[in-house]
């Protein structure tokens, strides 16, 4: 909102300089974004009368005129203007004079061979408008020559451009504002007087409103006997100056009120409403429009309606959007004999989802949006019929009201110091450290408009009433708290240090996943971000407000989420997507809603591809082993110990190609090939494969310093022992349990265990497998021997045979 600074000193005693004003406010929390000086704009510019025009000898569309500027002797300028005549009064520009809006110094200088002695200004050349038709002209006879223009043309003026905080509606008013500046200063406030006044019910005028909750007051006053006219000068540029264009008196009025109260107000032409909607008898109404309804604004734009639309109208046609723009068809107009003013209050949300259903924000629903201040709705209503009698003539012949509205004025809030004290610790006072006292809270809150009583002295605690004006931003204590705040003075608050401090640390949960992910990172998947929310389909937590249907749920898992991103990405000819992520899903259990944090990712394709020219052009699909592979090069990264058992409970997974993941007791997750048949539905690759896990079972898993931090292990430089162990063992027993056994078994010396062979067939017992395994052993300060490895291996073939049946080969 833009500030006149001559019209706050109208309402608000302040001697400090705009610049002061702007720091001022931009402290207390109200920014000025930017101050527009307009004394720099006419810096040079005197009153002065041509006493002589001359056609200019050279030139037909210029005239060479002598000028009074109260000197000695006339100045010859040359003008172009087609107005410029003898004996009328203009604003001249002197040499030396730069005029910022056109971005020109005026210097002596020749035209068309006559000198010219300085420039005979327009309102555009001085920034007053965007398009002049010739020279201004002042009117009157007793402006003496030689006159500072400024404050003639109101540029006498600065103006501050505020953006207020979204809880601030108090402050898009000229009044709010200056409230506010007489708060921060203690300046006398003087705000205009209004007189209420009672007006007879209109016999041809009544008021039904449908929606109360969006409406809850509306006030129609009929106003006879006007007469359309531009406004008086000074009207126009005080709406001028806060960037609003002037029209006419009646409407300039409306304006005028929106700007000083914060009020929006509209003016119907009578004859017109009657004419639209049918009839003498006018029934005013409010409701929400039917979908497709039209109407024309006052833009001149035909618009196309949608339920969210709560519409004025007249016998039930539209004439409104309500509290955003009024209709072409009923607008006040030069003809306009008479009135029927509106002012009304409208829900915030009403007006913002109006607004935004047909795009269209004006400063009515900028207002409305926010909130206008309930009890001002009179006082703002009387004031605009005073202006409209006093400048348009007009007689009020009736006036009639719906009210709904609740009494706002039992809100009383506790407000204790000692919370004012604990919220906003120390403060300088007079060069020393204390607390803000009990007196300048009382101070503050009292120059804001509330009253105080004290219900309590030790400890110390009011009962604060907050004004009407203030009634949705102060609602709770620390609201006041604030308030104090702000007043006080933020520059006078301590910055002193707390006196330990600690280096910062990431937590153990930040930490396991930042691991996680390098982890993930290492083996060549990028990192995947999709949106938490998902199209419902079977048991997923729904929202209660979505923006759309196809985003209306909470996903309870991430696998399905990375199986479409790799379709996407498939379709897109970018080739297979390995990616991983690591998110929160969302569950219904037994009615309640559980989070949990999980890991999914996906990997398929020609994994490992460097070129096809080596394979004749051929891709070379990635087997389940070297998907398990990348799997298994995380978990070893991670120090985490997996085990492998068949399962087949996912429907979106092979289920002869799964298996679920194991640490210890613990589930992890589950890790397969996709299904064939999800496969082709989504036109995948040969090979693609997912796993999922649960984050929490593997942070516990690395709940260890030791898996977070890696240390360095000395390597032996002593060579490795190698032996083969082959034997026939049932194909229900896992190779990880195999494995397990063995590693047991062969103790500190035995370094690793790896499958080399399996074989299932002719010569092989019926329901076994043959299995071949290459065991290395070694020693970090020596080279194994035969006597010492023969033991070992003894005792892994017991161990096998006792544990797992198995029939051994070798």
């Amino acid at each position: 909102m833009r500030i006149s600074i001559n019209w706050l000193r109208e309402l608000v005693q302040v001697k400090r300089s705009p610049e002061e004003l702007a720091e001022l406010l931009t402290i207390a929390g109200i920014e000025v974004e930017e101050m527009e000086d307009r004394r720099q704009w006419a810096d040079g510019v005197v009153v002065g009368r041509i006493v002589d025009r001359q056609q200019h000898p050279n030139a037909d569309k210029l005239s060479v005129c002598q000028v009074d500027i109260g000197a000695e002797t006339p100045s010859t300028i040359v003008c172009g203007a087609p107005n410029a005549r003898a004996d009328i009064l203009v604003p001249v520009a002197t040499l030396g004079t730069h005029l910022p809006n056109v971005n020109l110094t005026i210097k002596p200088a020749k035209l068309r061979g006559v000198k010219s002695e300085g420039m005979i200004c327009s309102l555009a050349e001085l920034g007053l408008t965007k398009e002049s038709e010739g020279i201004h002209i002042f009117e009157g006879e007793n402006i003496p020559l030689g006159t500072d223009v400024r404050p003639l043309l109101g540029l006498d003026e600065v103006i501050l451009d505020i953006a207020p905080t979204a809880n601030r509606a108090d402050a898009l008013s000229m009044i709010g504002v200056a409230r506010e500046v007489a708060a921060l200063t203690g300046a006398d406030l003087t705000l205009p007087t209004v007189k209420p006044a009672e007006f007879p019910v209109p016999k041809k005028l009544a008021i039904e409103i449908e929606e109360n909750i969006a409406c809850p007051a509306y006030i129609g006053t009929v106003i006879e006997g006007v007469k359309i006219a531009p406004s008086p000068e000074w009207l126009q540029r005080r709406l001028q100056a806060a960037g609003v264009r002037p029209i006419n008196n009646v409407v300039d009025i409306t304006n005028y009120v929106l700007l000083e109260w914060g009020q929006p107000l509209h003016a119907f032409d009578r004859d017109r409403l009657q004419t639209h909607a049918g009839g003498k008898d006018i029934t005013i109404g409010v409701r929400f429009a039917t979908d497709g309804e039209k109407i024309t604004t006052l833009d001149g734009q035909e618009r196309s309606l949608k339920t969210q639309n709560l519409l004025i109208t007249a016998n039930n046609k539209p004439v409104a959007i309500a509290g955003v723009m009024g209709g072409q068809d009923t607008e006040v107009h030069e003809e306009t004999v008479s009135l029927v003013l509106e002012s009304a209050l409208f829900e915030p949300i009403a007006i913002r989802r109006s607004s935004k259903a047909v795009g269209l924000r004006s400063e009515s629903s900028g207002r409305y949006e926010r909130g206008v201040n309930p009890v001002a709705l009179e006082f703002a209503c009387q004031r605009a019929i005073d202006l409209i009698v006093e400048l348009a003539g007009g007689t009020v012949t009736g006036q009639v009201k719906a009210d709904t509205r609740e009494d706002q004025s039992s809100r009383s809030i506790e407000l204790r110091l000692e919370r004012v004290h604990q919220v906003l610790g120390t403060v300088q006072i007079d060069g020393e450290i204390g607390t803000i006292p009990s007196a300048d809270v009382e101070r503050i809150l009292s120059d804001l408009g509330c009253q105080l009583s004290v219900t309590s002295e030790n400890p110390r605690v009011w009962s604060v009433t907050v004004p009407d004006y203030r009634y949705r931003d102060l609602e709770r204590e620390i609201d006041l708290i604030e308030e104090v705040a702000r007043l006080y003075g933020y520059d006078r608050f301590c910055d002193t240090l707390p006196a330990k401090t600690e280096a910062g640390g990431l937590s153990f949960e930040e930490t396991v996943q930042r691991r996680v992910r390098e982890a993930f990172r290492a083996v060549g998947l990028t990192e995947l971000v999709q949106y938490s929310l998902v199209k419902p389909e079977l048991a997923e937590v729904v929202i209660a407000n979505p923006l759309f249907v196809e985003y209306s749920a909470l996903r309870t898992n991430l696998l399905d989420g990375a199986i479409d991103a790799f379709e996407y990405n498939q379709s897109q000819g970018n080739g297979a997507l390995n990616g991983f992520e690591i998110g929160r899903v969302f569950r219904l259990e037994e009615g309640n809603i559980s989070e949990y944090d999980s890991v999914a990712g996906i990997f398929g394709g020609d994994y490992f591809s460097i070129g096809r020219w080596p394979r004749s052009g051929k891709e070379n699909p990635m087997t389940w082993y070297e998907a398990k592979g990348i799997l298994e090069s995380v978990f070893d990264r991670l120090s985490v110990s997996v085990s492998y058992e068949s399962d087949s409970s996912d429907s979106r997974l092979h289920p002869g190609r799964t298996a679920s993941l194991w640490i210890g007791k613990q589930r992890l997750g589950t890790f397969g090939q996709l299904h064939p048949r999800l496969r082709q539905e989504k036109g995948l690759p040969e090979a693609v494969y997912a796993f999922e896990l649960n984050f929490a079972v593997l942070s516990n898993a690395l709940n260890d310093p030791a898996k977070i931090t890696p240390r360095l292990r000395p390597y032996s430089t002593y060579p490795g022992v190698a032996r083969d162990l082959a034997f026939f063992v049932s194909t229900d027993i896992p190779v990880a349990r195999l494995t397990a056994t063995m590693q047991k078994a062969g103790g500190n010396l035995l370094e690793t265990v790896e499958l080399f062979d399996r074989y299932q067939g002719q010569n092989v017992p019926s329901g076994q497998c043959s299995l071949a395994f290459s065991l290395v052993y070694r020693a970090l300060d020596r080279t194994l021997t035969d006597e010492e490895i023969d033991p070992l291996m003894n005792k892994v073939r017991d161990s096998l045979v006792k544990q797992h049946q198995v029939s051994l080969r070798s």
